[in-house]
């Protein structure tokens, strides 16, 4: 992979040489067409970084630091703890001790694990902080500072346990980060998919594999079961998101369907959400939506939730036309802000806040009234 990107690289800068010495002739041949691009230009395009770190930018940033840009730009599509969700595929998980030293992940080579985590599979670090800097968050990229890539990359790595809590990853200390990276040493091009001298070993790839259909696993299925009394001791436990992950099942709120016809009734009550009341919520003025914006940003809830419109989560004045008729509208949605949740809008969750109460109550108002600009 490294000697493809260098080939890549020079050929990349034999053509800016090229457009460049050419640059006259193009102009005499087109008149006020094209010119040639500026230093500052090709620097805004040539920010990629290569396995030996060439073109990583100086900079540090750290575990803590990391965690904070996650809970507010990543989490809500990767998971707190980075085991993402129905979407998204887990980063972290599947790597030991044993690999960081190794430096080859046991579990790939294991069928019965059920999956392949990022760091399990990743073999340099460089790919970690290239793709973080270039690609995210998916709705806003580009637009983390090196400071805040080098933390969210430091976190990542914490969460997969190759550096410790206190760690301030830097571009002083990355390489010898990557001796510590648990698959560091599984990458290789010995294999099909790279024929050809100096590329593997010249095997072509397997397309005569033969599928198969027979003695399948059956899916398990799991199934519990919960007394009356406490039912509904911790509130709806279908709605709510947990550090571990979502709470899936039934709606705890309301009594166990005792036939298979009241089974979907109570189903079907659940997806149609909570009854409406009569009361509505009050207005708010223009400086209580003013403020309650500003906090929405302050908290980077913008960052998944657009005013009109759906991002990650939905939009503000849907979340308010939902529980537009519910007299308790203000306390319900203050506590999911606070609380986070799953499944009433899709798969993907939102994490728990940790913003005061106050400002959580601010939102919520300002949602119960019609989320107004």
């Amino acid at each position: 992979m490294s000697s493809c990107r260098e080939t890549f690289s020079r050929v990349a800068a034999a053509v800016v040489v090229a457009l460049a010495g050419h640059s006259a002739m193009a102009q005499t041949a087109f008149a006020g067409i094209g010119r040639v691009a500026t230093p500052q230009e090709v620097a805004a395009w040539d920010i990629d970084v290569r396995p030996d770190f060439k073109g990583l930018p100086k900079g540090s940033g750290s575990v803590a630091k990391g965690q904070e840009v996650w809970e507010g730009k990543c989490a809500s599509c990767h998971g707190v703890f980075g085991e993402s969700n129905e979407v998204f595929s887990p980063l972290v998980g599947g790597t030991t001790k044993d690999d960081v030293k190794t430096g080859r992940v046991a579990r790939l080579n294991d069928s019965s694990f059920p999956g392949r985590t990022t760091l399990m599979k990743v073999a340099t670090v460089s790919t970690l902080w290239d793709y973080i800097n270039r690609a995210m968050p998916w709705n806003a990229p580009k637009s983390l500072s090196h400071e805040e890539v080098y933390a969210v990359t430091a976190y990542l790595l914490n969460m997969g346990g190759v550096i410790a809590d206190g760690f301030t990853l830097s571009d002083a200390n990355i390489a010898d980060v990557q001796k510590l990276l648990p698959n560091r040493n599984g990458m290789t091009t010995n294999h099909g998919l790279w024929p050809g001298k100096g590329m593997g070993n010249g095997s072509k790839p397997d397309v005569h594999a033969l599928a198969c259909m027979k003695d399948c696993i059956a899916e398990p299925k799991v199934a519990s079961f919960m007394p009356d009394f406490a039912r509904n001791n911790h509130g709806d436990l279908s709605q709510q998101q947990r550090g571990v992950g979502p709470q899936r099942g039934a709606d705890t709120t309301r009594p166990p369907a005792a036939t298979p016809a009241a089974a979907a009734a109570a189903v079907a009550a659940v997806a149609a959400g909570p009854a409406p009341a009569a009361a509505t919520a009050r207005p708010a003025g223009d400086n209580a939506s003013a403020a309650a914006l500003a906090l929405a940003q302050r908290y980077t809830c913008t960052a998944c939730h657009g005013t009109d419109k759906k991002i990650v989560g939905p939009g503000f004045r849907e979340i308010a036309a939902k529980y537009a008729s519910r007299s308790d509208a203000e306390t319900y949605l203050a506590a999911k802000i606070k609380s986070g949740g799953q499944g009433i809008w899709g798969p993907i969750p939102m994490p728990a806040q940790t913003l005061p109460e106050a400002d959580a109550k601010t939102i919520a108002q300002w949602l119960a009234a019609g989320a107004k600009k």
